[in-house]
């Protein structure tokens, strides 16, 4: 990459603060500008335009931060993992369900967690969001009923999963109760 200046977290800040000042200051703004800008500067998981259609993707940047003109993206966006349709058509069934019906962008932001769900790291850092609590808001915002659901702040990726088995009435928990089985330290609290 002869000549080519590495991408930094600058660059992302600057995008971010292009988004954030075209915003229409509905909700959903701030979570969607933290995921282009890592999406745009190779941060996150998602695939290629936050995992939606292009046509998708120019529609909710159009509905959030109007007249926005995004540079060209440093990275394309990575490849998509394994497909797993129907496990993607599951999750965002799952949260959908329980949108909370306020704006279009719910069903945006359905199919990018469920695309986010793909990768394996915390949601939070797959989606390209700046800190667990964004992905929480978000959660909180979008499906509100859903998220209500996590009273034991269960991680949300763990949570999801643990709501698709639950609907299909399969529970995988090796002990009779989360709290002494031995995996609780790692389904439940703080991200890192």
């Amino acid at each position: 990459m002869s000549g080519a200046l590495p991408v930094t977290i600058d660059h992302a800040v600057r995008i971010y603060g292009l988004l954030i000042a075209r915003a229409t200051g509905i909700g959903n703004d701030h979570a969607l500008a933290c995921m282009i800008a890592s999406a745009w500067t190779g941060r996150g998981s998602l695939p290629a335009w936050l995992g939606l259609s292009p046509a998708a993707f120019h529609c909710l940047v159009g509905h959030h931060f109007p007249g926005a003109t995004l540079p060209a993206p440093a990275f394309p966006g990575l490849a998509a993992p394994e497909p797993r349709p129907d496990e993607l058509a599951d999750l965002v069934r799952l949260m959908l369900i329980d949108k909370a019906g306020v704006s279009p962008s719910e069903v945006w932001m359905a199919h990018i967690v469920a695309a986010g769900c793909m990768a394996s790291d915390h949601l939070w850092s797959d989606l390209g969001l700046w800190s667990r609590t964004d992905l929480t808001a978000l959660m909180r915002r979008n499906f509100p009923a859903l998220a209500a659901r996590n009273v034991r702040d269960m991680r949300w990726k763990r949570f999801l999963y643990k709501q698709l088995c639950e609907t299909e009435g399969v529970y995988t928990c090796r002990a009779p109760s989360c709290e002494v089985c031995v995996d609780y330290p790692g389904c439940f609290g703080p991200e890192a």
